[in-house]
């Protein structure tokens, strides 16, 4: 973490921010050297983008100004939320996601690596209150592109996710991750259930991407509390503990999907 090293192609400085090793996998999420990783309300920038995409049918996507996704999710269109979300689209704009694996099979060293970044291009109009700039419409027009491969992923496995949960949860990062999560993993699952182990590689404490607790105990109490609030707006989430504690159940939710909230 903080780490910075140059890359000799185009001078550009780079540090690496963030560094999950789970085994066999390791992720790495490099950013701009002038800013840090995407965190907190950050996530709702994509959840928007996304959602114009999808309407707009596009991977490049028009809109009259960068505050309307204040608007959409409800936020308060004052000047820290406004500041907060221009830097928001700078870290999101700026960080690139490595996932790779170093292996030896039969002796021989093997390399397997990949990276996502969410948007290509970013042409943005902000201004300190908010408003439009004093320009003419079409020197003012706000477009991002989206990466072609955020685009494919999001037009081939559309998910059913309901915008008022995801507002409702805009302030419990943690919260929105899992909810979104299992509306997916629900989602795609035609019938029956499936068990995602907790604790085994690969499992669920990798998945969240993050350190929850190092006892397993703690870790179990927390993804239940979590299984509470998303239930309070999920009635009928179709995920649960297993009895022994050691697996997450999750049933598919076509008969009931993610998109009413209470």
């Amino acid at each position: 973490m903080g780490q910075t090293n140059r890359n000799s192609t185009n001078g550009c400085e780079t540090r690496l921010n963030y560094k999950n090793v789970n085994y066999p996998q390791t992720l790495l999420r490099k950013v701009h050297y002038e800013t840090s990783v995407p965190f907190g309300q950050d996530r709702l920038i994509p959840i928007w983008v996304a959602t114009l995409a999808l309407r707009q049918k596009d991977r490049t996507v028009h809109f009259e100004s960068a505050a309307q996704m204040l608007e959409f999710f409800r936020l308060a269109k004052d000047g820290r939320y406004y500041r907060r979300m221009v830097q928001g689209f700078q870290r999101i704009f700026t960080s690139t996601i490595f996932f790779g694996t170093g292996s030896q099979p039969g002796g021989s060293r093997l390399f397997d690596w990949a990276r996502f970044h969410f948007f290509d291009e970013l042409h943005l109009w902000f201004t300190e209150n908010g408003k439009s700039p004093s320009v003419s419409v079409h020197d003012c027009s706000n477009t991002i592109t989206l990466s072609e491969a955020f685009y494919k992923e999001i037009d081939r496995h559309r998910i059913p996710v309901e915008r008022e949960i995801v507002i409702a949860l805009a302030n419990s990062p943690g919260v929105l991750d899992f909810y979104i999560w299992i509306a997916w993993r629900s989602w795609v699952l035609k019938s029956g259930n499936i068990r995602v182990p907790i604790f085994s590689p690969g499992g669920l404490e990798d998945q969240l991407g993050c350190q929850v607790h190092a006892e397993g105990r703690f870790l179990r109490r927390k993804i239940n509390q979590w299984l509470r609030v998303i239930r309070a707006h999920w009635p009928h989430c179709p995920a649960e503990i297993s009895t022994d504690g050691q697996s997450l159940i999750i049933s598919s939710s076509k008969p009931s999907p993610a998109l009413h909230a209470v």
